[in-house]
């Protein structure tokens, strides 16, 4: 999400005259290390420490020596404005905001992205929280509700199982109950969605549902993965030719009929339940051909009429009645009582 914003000042004449604060070599090491120089990429500890020929320690005490000196100098005192309006944007994101969006909404070059991330370093009333396993690179202002909205995405992820897929509407009123003492004026709709992006371990897929992002039905790799989206987006059973078409009209994926075909055979997200028909086992069909459906009804629930037979079975299969009547009357699955009831051979 995407929240164009604009600033008073100018990113890149702010860093230059907070830079000429310091010796030029710490200048120097700074526009390399943050990519403020003709050349955008910022550099590791390693690689300048190579240019230089010393340590890459050596290489980080220069680094937070010259911005403790860069933050006690006159110019940033001079500054203070500036770094106000960055704290009192951060505070209108959400207080805690990851770093690609909140860069993203000041500038689209990478240079100005750049000459921003260092006044964030620079500020003293800025917080990075560093990229882990669970969340991307953000900033934040309040570190006591940073804290609070961490722990409410691990709980809400541990809350979701690898099956589930909810809407954004959903997925926002679940994440507000995981938020404990959050200020109603943080419980906005874009300011949740946003709180959401933080995490790496929810995702939504290209359906825009939001669930596990490790989970197939959100990190959609296959044809097995879209044709799932597909089937469930439509709700009820689909033919194998219809999946092939709207995988291809939703994802804009190539999808060959027989394939598509053969890939709902060999997952067991998908039951056949006609000729050609699939629907998908988290609805309750029972897998397998009509007679594996005759014996599953059979052994739940004892011996049936032909009519009772029927009947359940045509809840689980589009098939016609003769086709059910024709698999009982082999003597091989199913017995006849006296009084008309079907059983299975033991």
């Amino acid at each position: 999400m995407t929240t164009k914003l604009s600033l008073s000042f100018n990113p890149k004449q702010v860093a230059k005259r907070l830079l000429k604060t310091v010796p030029d070599r710490a200048q120097d090491i700074l526009s390399k290390r943050y990519g403020l120089g003709d050349n955008t990429e910022r550099m590791t500890l390693e690689a300048i420490g190579q240019l230089y020929s010393i340590t890459r320690e050596r290489v980080r005490q220069i680094e937070d020596y010259s911005l403790k000196n860069i933050r006690k100098s006159d110019v940033y005192e001079k500054e203070f404005a500036i770094f106000n309006e960055i704290d009192t944007l951060i505070k209108t994101m959400g207080l805690l905001v990851s770093e690609e969006a909140l860069l993203g909404a000041f500038t689209k070059t990478e240079a100005n992205k750049n000459f921003l991330h260092f006044l964030l370093v620079v500020g003293n009333d800025f917080e990075k929280h560093k990229e882990n396993e669970n969340f991307t690179h953000r900033w934040s202002i309040d570190p006591l509700l940073a804290n609070t909205i961490h722990e409410g995405l691990k709980n809400l992820y541990k809350s979701l199982s690898n099956e589930d897929l909810l809407s954004e509407e959903e997925i926002v009123k679940q994440f507000i109950a995981h938020l404990d003492d959050i200020a109603e004026e943080y419980k906005e709709e874009e300011i949740i969605k946003r709180w959401l992006t933080l995490s790496k371990k929810i995702d939504k897929n290209p359906l825009g549902e939001w669930g596990r992002a490790d989970s197939p039905n959100v990190s959609v790799k296959g044809m097995r993965d879209y044709a799932f989206l597909v089937i469930r987006r439509h709700g009820s059973p689909i033919h194998f030719r219809e999946v092939a078409e709207q995988i291809e009209k939703l994802f804009n994926k190539k999808a060959h009929i027989a394939t598509t075909h053969n890939e709902l055979i060999k997952d067991k997200r998908f039951v056949l339940v006609g000729r050609g028909l699939y629907a998908l086992s988290e609805w309750g069909y029972l897998s397998g051909v009509v007679k594996d459906v005759i014996g599953e009804i059979l052994e739940k629930e004892g011996p049936l009429t032909k009519d009772e037979i029927i009947d359940r079975v045509l809840k689980e299969r589009y098939v016609k009645e003769n086709t059910i009547v024709v698999n009982l009357q082999n003597p091989a699955n199913f017995s006849k009582d006296t009084k008309g009831r079907y059983s299975l051979v033991k």
